[in-house]
């Protein structure tokens, strides 16, 4: 079982690393073939269009990943159900476009929403497909079809901003990716869903979809009430602004908790029965994340406003001076990701639906005492908003089990002083040479970067082996990576999924 974990937590954060690397090719590329309204309007609808786009791929996907069993006929209701959604929630899309147009008051919204729409129901074909694929733990096969279909969109989206199409660029390619990734879960998983039937567990499975779905929801609205304020009190210009702070704010982090969360629901849910076990295995990763967010928060902070500068050029500046706002709340972002890990784990999704709106409202309020300072101010509340809530948002995820905050901020307070007295010392030691500071354009950029990022590393790592009195963490690390590399393919046929096409039964091993 570590092993497979291991192993498909590689996967997963190797087709993270992937995605990561081909979203920021699109960035760099798209940034000067696109203008920031372009961006701007597409993000407007896709404030909305994601959350209809994630129905059943956030839902399905973690009822299927932590249920002891599953029939054949119970995944077929599945399969059905959720596609019947897909096109209910498509065409509500669509018909809702002239209404994003007049809350926004840009015409241009309607025929954009309008297109989207598609991505909807193209995004439902595949839900069951690849749940059954992480279920049987080939997290391989699902990062290769993640990859791909990233791949795709971006290629896609290029070549039709390169003719010229401007905004539809980027809905092509946003519909590109759920079609091509259909195509490829449906290929990699063979199995064939059977008409809809009576089948026991039908309505459980849905209840806990509904309760995971309902947490994702809610979750999103946090996640996107600072698009729908920006872009409503700013306009699609400095929304585009906004906006590319934002992805480079949450690509990294996000990649690490998105990639890794059905790898650990599924390592954690199979001994959630052995209490001593399931906590080790769950501090163990949350040290992992602590480390590599708390690295990424101070690099980031300190080289944030030049990266930008050296991936998109110098007319997104002010995409920058956001982003320094951003950046310290990465650590704490990537921490606070871990609690879904306990909640779904545990099976307990209505646990986390309640604590995602009682932190919805709670960011809602922060957004709104930013507002004032404009877009600075609400990635300044984001940030503020991961400092305040992960500790109790961990505690309440550990109360079923027992597990206090106590033991989860001891795994991780070390690395936390480790960044600031790196990052601190960082910005003291070139503070005072002045060449560097002030050397300009994109060659000024890039040294800047590299001197900042060594001396940070450099401390960062020195900082944790004091702290930690020894190497552990290090060869904790190490260990890690090594495994990664060396663990042996495991034999195919112990997380097979295969189609009884003579009884029409789905074997789960």
């Amino acid at each position: 079982m570590r092993r497979l974990a291991v192993k498909g937590a590689g996967m997963t954060v190797l087709s993270g690393s992937g995605g990561l690397a081909i979203q920021v090719i699109a960035t760099v590329v798209l940034s000067r073939l696109l203008t920031p309204r372009d961006f701007g309007l597409v993000a407007m609808v896709m404030t909305f269009s994601l959350l209809l786009m994630n129905c059943g791929l956030n839902g399905i996907t973690e009822a299927v990943i932590q249920c002891e069993k599953i029939s054949h006929r119970l995944a077929s209701n599945l399969f059905w159900i959720n596609l019947a959604v897909g096109l209910l929630l498509t065409l509500v899309f669509a018909g809702a476009a002239p209404l994003m147009a007049r809350f926004y008051g840009e015409a241009l919204v309607a025929p954009i929403a309008i297109g989207m729409s598609a991505s909807i129901l193209l995004t439902s074909t595949s839900v069951m497909h690849i749940a059954l694929l992480k279920r049987a733990m080939l997290f391989s096969r699902v990062a290769a079809n993640d990859i791909v279909s990233r791949a795709v969109s971006v290629l896609v989206s290029i070549l039709f901003g390169w003719a010229g199409w401007g905004y539809w660029a980027l809905v092509i390619g946003a519909c590109a990716t759920p079609l091509s990734s259909t195509i490829g879960a449906w290929i990699m998983c063979r199995w064939m869903p059977g008409p809809p039937r009576n089948a026991t567990g039908t309505g459980a499975m849905l209840k806990f979809a509904g309760h995971a779905y309902g947490r994702f929801g809610v979750n999103y609205f946090a996640r996107n009430t600072d698009y729908l304020l920006v872009g409503w009190r700013f306009g699609a210009h400095q929304l585009g602004f906004y906006k590319k702070a934002y992805d480079l704010f949450v690509l990294a982090a996000a990649q690490l908790v998105v990639a890794t969360t059905s790898v650990a629901v599924g390592a954690l849910s199979r001994v959630r029965n052995d209490r001593d076990q399931y906590i080790e295995y769950l501090l163990g990763a949350m040290s992992v994340m602590a480390f590599l967010g708390m690295g990424l928060a101070g690099g980031l902070t300190l080289t944030g406003p030049d990266v930008i500068r050296i991936l998109l050029g110098p007319r997104w500046t002010e995409a920058g001076r956001i982003f320094t706002f951003f950046a310290p709340g990465i650590g704490m972002m990537l921490v606070s990701g871990t609690q879904g890990w306990i909640h779904l784990s545990l099976g307990r999704a209505d646990r986390w639906f309640r604590w995602s709106t009682f932190e919805w409202i709670a960011t809602a309020l922060l957004f709104l005492a930013g507002l004032h300072w404009g877009a600075q101010g609400i990635a300044a509340a984001w940030c503020v908003s991961f400092w305040i809530l992960t500790a109790p948002a961990l505690w309440y995820a550990g109360k079923p089990i027992g597990l206090g905050i106590g033991p989860m901020f001891g795994v991780v307070w070390r690395y936390i002083v480790a960044s600031l007295f790196a990052g601190l010392s960082t910005a003291m030691i070139f503070s005072r040479v002045v060449g560097l500071l002030h050397a300009s354009g994109a060659g000024g950029a890039v040294l800047r970067t590299a001197c900042y990022l060594s001396a940070f590393t450099t401390l960062y790592l020195a900082a944790i082996i004091v702290l930690h009195r020894g190497m552990s963490p290090l060869r904790m690390m190490a260990g890690l990576f090594g495994e990664l590399l060396s663990a042996k393919r495991e034999r195919q046929s112990e997380v097979l999924i295969s189609a009884d096409n003579t009884s029409g039964g789905l074997k789960l091993s």
